[in-house]
């Protein structure tokens, strides 16, 4: 929990992601193309990555990826993110975190 902890830290946005999921692929580009470049953490290519996703788990991510965290907190998975976006919330979370400049 601390690694991710850290992680999370580090930039307003942050992805925990896996190259051969869909819905992760949808999340990455969503939040791109808002310009929120997001730190992109693919677990299927991390030497811990096993240990990061039972982590996720642990938290509630369920599943494990994608997950993402805006401003340090976790946001959720595709669904929640999604949500966010069709209700006209996700924009002003990710400007409230730094991630747009808009």
């Amino acid at each position: 929990m601390d690694m991710i902890t850290k992680m999370v830290m580090e930039r307003p946005v942050v992805i925990y992601s896996k190259s051969s999921c869909c819905m992760s692929h949808t999340i990455k580009t969503l939040l791109c193309d808002f310009g929120a470049n997001p730190a992109v953490y693919e677990l299927d290519e991390l030497p811990r990555g096993r240990d990061i996703e039972r982590a996720l788990l642990r938290l509630g991510c369920s599943p494990a990826v994608p997950a993402v965290f805006i401003g340090g907190e976790l946001v959720g998975g595709a669904n929640e993110v999604m949500s966010l976006h069709l209700n006209g919330s996700l924009i002003p979370m990710l400007k409230r975190a730094g991630a747009l400049w808009v």
